[in-house]
């Protein structure tokens, strides 16, 4: 599987925008998009006017960064949706939020879903009762997710939740602070997700 290994904060400047990609650092004086808002490389401070096909790219490819997913899983995921009952864009959407990954970050058990994926993959989180370390695990309605009874002295899985009190859960969603768990309610909808995306330009961009 190809990996980015370059500075996350690049694809920042690049999308134009946060895609909060680093946890705090995100919202912090340190962010990039706050000391250089413009592309990186020797011409990232030109205005460079997109095509048609230039901007629908630019939002796959921003989509991919928010999920951390790669482009041959994307375009799966783009043709299961398709293949679902319901519109493409919102089905695509419902199934990268329904990622072990993306789940374990919204439950505010990790402060990115990089971290999340990191614990996933170090198996500290069971699916009803199961150990699963494979961040792409989908969950279904109904999916209890918990931290396993090795793993709750973690400090950093600690510190984490105790920060992210205050962080509102999707609604989608239920979470368990006592037992480090959190269940999944229902599939989200569209009004769940709450990042700048505009799936029609992605569904209009695999629709040439």
């Amino acid at each position: 599987m190809a990996r980015y290994k370059d500075e996350q904060c690049r694809i920042c400047r690049r999308e134009g925008q946060k895609l909060f990609l680093k946890g705090a650092r995100c919202y912090s004086d340190k962010c990039s998009i706050s000391r250089r808002n413009y592309a990186p490389g020797q011409h990232g401070q030109k205005r460079a006017k997109l095509s048609e096909y230039g901007t629908q790219l630019r939002e796959k490819q921003k989509t991919k960064a928010y999920y951390g997913v790669g482009e041959k899983q994307f375009r799966k995921y783009f043709e299961m949706a398709s293949n679902k009952k319901g519109v493409t864009g919102e089905n695509l959407l419902q199934i990268l939020e329904s990622r072990l990954d993306n789940v374990v970050y919204r439950l505010g058990f990790g402060t990115s879903r990089a971290q999340a994926r990191q614990f996933v993959n170090h198996g500290q989180f069971e699916v009803n009762g199961k150990r699963v370390d494979i961040p792409s695990y989908l969950v279904k309605a109904g999916d209890v997710i918990a931290v396993r009874e090795s793993k709750k002295d973690n400090s950093t899985l600690k510190i984490n939740i105790e920060e992210n009190l205050a962080r509102p859960v999707p609604a989608w969603l239920e979470r368990d602070n006592e037992k480090l768990s959190g269940k999944v309610i229902r599939l989200s909808a569209r009004e769940d997700i709450d990042l700048p995306i505009e799936e029609h330009l992605i569904v209009e961009l695999y629709s040439k």
